[in-house]
């Protein structure tokens, strides 16, 4: 299970090169690594499963940083589906968690806003922010042989911000 990340809440524009290698080796290459030194040990097992943790900014833009979505999406959602096809022959599956926000250390400080979190609130359709231990019992149930025929899946705990679309709940009109 791959649970780190890291963020700088800033425009594009503003990235230094160190904040850049910074996002990319916390969030890719700790994931990439972590895959590499673990397959020789899940292969001799002769079945594995590995989890990522990404972000739903790794599936539509969330307005949190354009190189923190990039790691997430054109890296670790990636790097998700292919080595559940390269892997697969060794009965090593790969699924990727993508979270919206969750109360946790690294979204703290912007879920003390209030402003900020009513509009987080707002557009999750199930009014609220997401529990650590939610997210937790998604990752435990992929690694379980009950879950031995998902692969490559890139899941979305997010209280339904993802199917929302454009959906007003009728008590906000």
């Amino acid at each position: 299970i791959n649970n780190v990340g890291t963020n700088y809440w800033k425009p594009t524009a503003k990235y230094t090169s160190t904040e850049l290698s910074t996002l990319l080796s916390t969030n890719f290459e700790s994931a990439y690594h972590f895959s590499q030194l673990a397959y020789p040990l899940l292969k001799a097992s002769g079945r594995g499963s590995i989890v990522f943790v990404s972000s739903v900014a790794g599936v539509f833009s969330i307005n949190v940083g354009s190189i923190y979505g990039s790691t997430k999406a054109g890296a670790m959602n990636q790097l998700t589906k292919e080595l559940a096809c390269e892997w697969a022959k060794d009965n090593i599956r790969t699924n990727c968690v993508a979270p919206w926000f969750v109360r946790t250390p690294l979204t703290e400080h912007v879920l003390n806003s209030s402003k900020f979190m009513e509009a987080v609130v707002s557009r999750t359709p199930l009014g609220r922010v997401g529990e650590p231990e939610e997210v937790a019992h998604l990752i435990a149930f992929l690694c379980l042989p009950a879950s031995s025929f998902i692969t490559g899946q890139i899941i979305c705990v997010d209280g339904g911000l993802t199917a929302n679309g454009f959906f007003f709940q009728t008590s906000n009109l």
